[in-house]
């Protein structure tokens, strides 16, 4: 996909440190905790070999060469069942909008389906409604309680969706 020079791709190793900045202030920005959060995880400043293993993918988007979000897909974590998750998907307000959010979801759960996968968790928070909107526009539906244990036990919304 391309829109003005943006592309969503598979993340590179040189593509750690913009994305672990660029996960980090969207944080800061919603004001999210930094503990039991995305925030915290070792993952984020390595993220390009975290996702390099069987039945994972985390894609960024690039703009000229600067990176202005990314999400992925991987098992989920401390589960028994052929369940991935929708993991640590951020975008920079530039990238807000303008449907790198929806392009970048129908990316995730079609490399997911293509892994196996016959559902798609993901985990968020209550004060971020424009993802939640777009997440149930995609099919995720609410559950009750988490699944498996990411450690991020600042989210408190959870859902689900069949692929």
């Amino acid at each position: 996909m391309s829109i003005d020079n943006i592309i969503i791709r598979e993340i590179k190793p040189e593509d750690n440190e913009q994305i672990a900045k660029v996960i980090r202030s969207v944080l800061v920005e919603f004001g999210v905790p930094k503990v039991g959060t995305a925030y915290a995880d070792k993952s984020l400043d390595i993220m390009a070999s975290t996702y390099n293993k069987d039945k994972a993918a985390y894609y960024v988007i690039d703009k000229g060469g600067k990176i202005i979000g990314g999400a992925g897909v991987a098992q989920l974590d401390n589960y028994e069942g052929n369940v991935c998750e929708l993991q640590k998907m951020y975008f920079m307000p530039e990238a807000r909008g303008i449907g790198l959010g929806s392009a970048m979801m129908t990316k995730c759960l079609e490399k997911a389906k293509s892994f196996g996968f016959e559902k798609c968790y993901l985990e968020t928070m209550p004060y971020m409604g424009d993802a939640r909107k777009l997440y149930a526009k995609v099919g995720f539906e609410p559950l009750d309680g988490p699944l498996g244990d990411t450690g991020h036990y600042s989210c408190n919304v959870w859902m689900i969706k069949t692929l």
